[in-house]
């Protein structure tokens, strides 16, 4: 049986993992490749790209790839372009890219701020920016955005910079969601909760014995109300849901998925 995403050609930023095992981007292009779409796969690791390039291979099923640093919007314009020269059309725009800051507006230095904002805020313009002609030339397409849960709620850390990008990310969505309505493209956002990720596995090794993670970890599954932290291919499920035409009359949405996290009153970290 054909999948949701059949003969639709998919854009994944950020489709490589910052450690060992999946991370959200990696999952969401190896599960839209899955559901039929073919996925041109972004990265600025090579290492990383080559990895989830190779996995959608071996299941049989279609990937390219480019390095491309999503802050740079000439690299972003050549992207698009050879997206085009490799599948003549461009279905689906999935934003991943993201990094973490944790530090407050007085110890944050300013460089780390611009950093994480041009990362997590200005890639999503830069490629909306490159990608929203092509799909108005086609009069459609699905843009999915990942936010976080650290839009909506303050999570125990002060990652001011990071908080404050997860926040824009879904008024920016909204705007182009709106502007775009009448012209076949629609734009939604995923509110990704805690997640079992390296990029928050990986920090831990630099400053915990193996049995401290264990129990970091534990300490993070017994705080989600189903009972565990959540797989990153359960962000890429909610990822292709909006991507298809399955969700055709969804635009404009910010979808939480976070195990019933943010419905809680207790704090989370």
């Amino acid at each position: 049986m054909a999948g949701r995403l059949e003969g639709k050609v998919a854009i994944v930023t950020g489709a490589g993992a910052s450690g060992a095992g999946f991370g959200n981007g990696k999952a969401c292009a190896i599960h839209y490749a899955r559901e039929g779409a073919k996925v041109f796969a972004l990265d600025i690791s090579a290492s990383a790209l080559a990895e989830t390039e190779a996995i959608i291979k071996r299941e049989g099923n279609a990937v390219a790839g480019a390095l491309c640093d999503v802050t740079d919007g000439a690299a972003i314009a050549r992207m698009v372009e050879a997206c085009l020269g490799a599948f003549g059309r461009i279905d689906i725009l999935h934003n991943n890219v993201g990094i973490l800051d944790l530090d407050g507006p007085v110890a944050l230095p300013e460089a780390t701020w611009d950093k994480v904002i041009d990362t997590n805020v200005k890639s999503m313009f830069l490629t909306c920016k490159h990608v929203l002609p092509v799909m108005e030339r086609q009069a459609k397409g699905a843009i999915v955005n990942i936010s976080s849960v650290a839009a909506i709620r303050y999570w125990g850390a002060p990652a001011v910079a990071y908080n404050t990008s997860k926040a824009a990310i879904l008024q920016f969505t909204r705007s182009v969601a709106l502007e775009y309505a009448r012209k076949g493209i629609r734009a939604n956002v995923i509110l990704p909760g805690v997640i079992d990720t390296p990029l928050i596995n990986e920090p831990l090794k630099a400053d915990h014995a193996p049995e401290e993670i264990e129990r970091i970890r534990a300490e993070r599954h017994s705080m989600i109300p189903i009972g565990r932290m959540g797989d990153p291919f359960e962000i890429a499920k909610a990822a292709a849901f909006l991507a298809s035409d399955d969700a055709s009359y969804i635009t404009g949405a910010e979808l939480v998925v976070d195990g019933g996290l943010t419905s809680n009153c207790i704090p989370y970290w």
